[in-house]
């Protein structure tokens, strides 16, 4: 299970530096105290190969471990926006779905990412729909082609039982030193029996037996530079 420190459903936060979450339970920041955005696009965009694996079009299904802040779904949604004639053109759909176990407040969300201009609209987008009490499953129809469906709950019994295949993973739970139930063998081989044909994952961590389980899952790993100093990353493929 993952730690379990606080009840389901709730949160306790401390805030750095007036803005920047961080997680009393497991001792770690929501983000990379550098750029949390730009992290995204180096780290989960880039490391499955996004937004150029969209243009195949139909409907492409991101998972995500580890909801947070919300700001790995607003910063792909921008980019998705970015090319939204290519994409439309394509009847393309994006479809994703986050497993948290502790859900944050609408007005947490806010303060979180409000430090990035570049994803006002989205966050505030997200702000107008998110429930004052998220639990079970929240499902949000963004816009015309971006829905998100955040599954409240543990993680390894929500992927487990879910009857999506996805196309591509962010795998984003707290540092595996801090959290290691999010980088158990059990929950990345339930990533791995969740993911398509050629499907991906990409993470900022690099831990050894982080490694060592995803190869065990299945996965084909390769180590990639890591984001603002960080010496590695993974990425990989289902094959």
């Amino acid at each position: 299970m993952d730690k379990d420190l606080n009840e389901p459903g709730t949160l306790n936060l401390e805030w750095m530096e007036g803005d920047m979450p961080y997680s009393t339970a497991f001792g770690d920041h929501f983000y990379c105290r550098t750029d949390g955005r730009a992290e995204c696009g180096h780290v989960f965009l880039a490391g499955n190969g996004l937004p150029e694996r969209w243009h195949q079009g139909g409907t492409f299904t991101i998972g995500e471990l580890g909801f947070g802040t919300g700001l790995n779904f607003c910063e792909t949604w921008r980019v998705w926006k970015s090319r939204d004639a290519q994409l439309k053109s394509l009847q393309a759909n994006l479809h994703f779905i986050s497993f948290e176990l502790y859900p944050m407040d609408r007005d947490s969300i806010g303060k979180a990412i409000g430090r990035w201009p570049e994803i006002a609209a989205e966050r505030q987008a997200l702000l107008d729909q998110w429930p004052d009490r998220p639990s079970g499953i929240v499902d949000l129809q963004m816009d015309d082609s971006v829905r998100l469906t955040v599954v409240c709950g543990e993680a390894l019994e929500n992927v487990r039982a879910s009857e999506e295949m996805f196309d591509a993973w962010y795998l984003d739970g707290f540092a595996p030193s801090r959290n290691g139930a999010m980088w158990s063998p059990e929950l990345m081989k339930a990533v791995f029996d969740h993911t398509k044909d050629d499907g991906t994952f990409a993470t900022y961590a690099a831990a050894g037996f982080v490694r060592r389980n995803l190869v065990a899952a299945g996965f084909r790993v390769e180590r990639r530079p890591g984001f603002a100093g960080k010496r590695e990353m993974l990425a990989g493929t289902k094959v």
